[in-house]
């Protein structure tokens, strides 16, 4: 048991039906029917392998498609034939979730076999909105249909899906009310790594915040600050420049008027209490880069021009920025420091991220962004460690005891 949770070191499962939650949420191709990246699905084929390689009989349970917009959601079909593939083994699909057509398929398992379910999100239960609106307790989600379906039909239950693990819904946090459960080797190995980061990192420990993502990071910035995990914070994108503004910087017109747009006005008080308790911690730009006419240009803070709208850090700021990577023990990284899709305006993003890869300390990289990123850059093999899951780890950094790891230990106790 790690962290008040059973791990698969702690159970038998041959000749059992597991019901495995994985996240294998990707990018689709839908003129084509295919996915545009398989990483998620890898990710998990460890604990799905292992499963299967010790007799269990495996049903997965996934969602495809954001958790807002119904629009999006898509079969789970294609992700079927990626896993036969990269398990070398078949895996059955059926396009139902806890209908008739999914309990037979379950019944007809035999050990080993691997069967995935159609994309949760088809049931209403398990939308955002559904979990947004009803808000209800985990005791009541294992009353809805899904887990009153398919619970009967299986011995245990295996969440292998940290990167949902910040999400409220009844695949997630329902069947630990009434299995006996477990957390997969992915959802393992991120939960036990960003503990060790937020518990124990090496020193010195710097977290690195960039994107357009300001909630989270405002909230993750507080938490790391106030407990003393975080020796530096170094900022950029959007983040950055809601910091500047807040202390009276010259960043161009159109990136203050966006701030204000956006409806991020809010955070510039945020930003400049932040800065008043931790302002010695808090790293900012020092110069800023805009695009004319597709042409980079840079100037240092006071010499910003009235109109532009800044889209990367300059030079003298990556420089600096990478002697403190260079020099750290822990980096922590979500989010670019400018439009790094861009020629124009990626220099400050490829320069931290070669940062990055050259340091000698640990470094966690989460996100979306950050992941692409590190992806465009080729940098992705020299990562201490990079997290599936965007919203479930800035959750986590905040201090939040996640949904999904409340339900699972729970289910330790069962």
């Amino acid at each position: 048991m790690r962290f008040g949770i059973r791990t698969l070191d702690e159970v038998q499962v041959k000749g059992k039906t597991v019901l495995c939650r994985v996240d294998i949420n990707q990018p689709v191709d839908r003129q084509k029917g295919t996915l545009k990246s398989v990483n998620r699905i890898r990710a998990c084929v460890p604990t799905v392998r292992e499963l299967s390689d010790k007799g269990a009989r495996v049903v997965l349970l996934a969602h495809q498609g954001s958790d807002i917009e119904y629009k999006n959601f898509y079969t789970t079909r294609p992700h079927a034939a990626v896993l036969s593939q990269l398990l070398g083994r078949e895996v059955r699909w059926v396009e139902d979730v806890c209908g008739p057509t999914a309990r037979e398929a379950i019944r007809s398992l035999k050990d080993g076999e691997v069967l995935l379910l159609d994309n949760v999100r088809f049931c209403a239960e398990e939308q955002t909105l559904f979990e947004m609106k009803l808000r209800l307790s985990h005791e009541d989600q294992a009353k809805t249909q899904v887990v009153e379906k398919l619970a009967p039909l299986a011995d245990l239950y295996v969440c292998d899906a940290f990167a949902a693990a910040h999400r409220d819904q009844p695949t997630l946090c329902g069947f630990e009310q009434v299995l006996p459960s477990y957390m997969g080797r992915l959802f393992e190995k991120e939960f036990c790594t960003v503990s060790q980061v937020m518990e124990a990192p090496d020193r010195p420990c710097v977290f690195v915040l960039g994107g357009a993502k300001i909630s989270d990071a405002f909230l993750m910035m507080n938490t790391v600050l106030s407990r003393g995990v975080a020796d530096k914070i170094l900022t950029g994108g959007l983040v950055g420049n809601i910091f500047l503004t807040a202390l009276g910087r010259e960043i161009g017109k159109g990136s203050v008027d966006f701030i204000l747009k956006s409806n991020y006005g809010e955070y510039i008080d945020k930003a400049k209490e932040l800065y008043g308790q931790y302002g010695e911690r808090i790293i900012l730009p020092v110069d800023l880069a805009w695009t004319e006419e597709g042409v980079r240009k840079e100037a240092a803070l006071g010499a910003v021009p009235a109109e532009i709208a800044a889209t990367d850090v300059g030079h003298e700021t990556a420089a600096l920025y990478r002697k403190a990577i260079l020099e750290a023990k822990t980096v922590f990284v979500n989010g670019p420091m400018g439009v790094f899709e861009q020629e124009a305006s990626e220099y400050g993003t490829k320069e931290v991220w070669q940062a990055l890869a050259d340091t000698q300390g640990f470094t966690v990289l989460g996100g979306g962004d950050s992941i692409t990123a590190a992806e465009k850059y080729a940098v992705t093999d020299k990562m201490g460690y990079i997290c599936t899951g965007g919203g479930a780890l800035i959750r986590f950094l905040t201090g939040e005891e996640l949904p999904v790891v409340k339900a699972l230990r729970h289910g330790a106790g069962l």
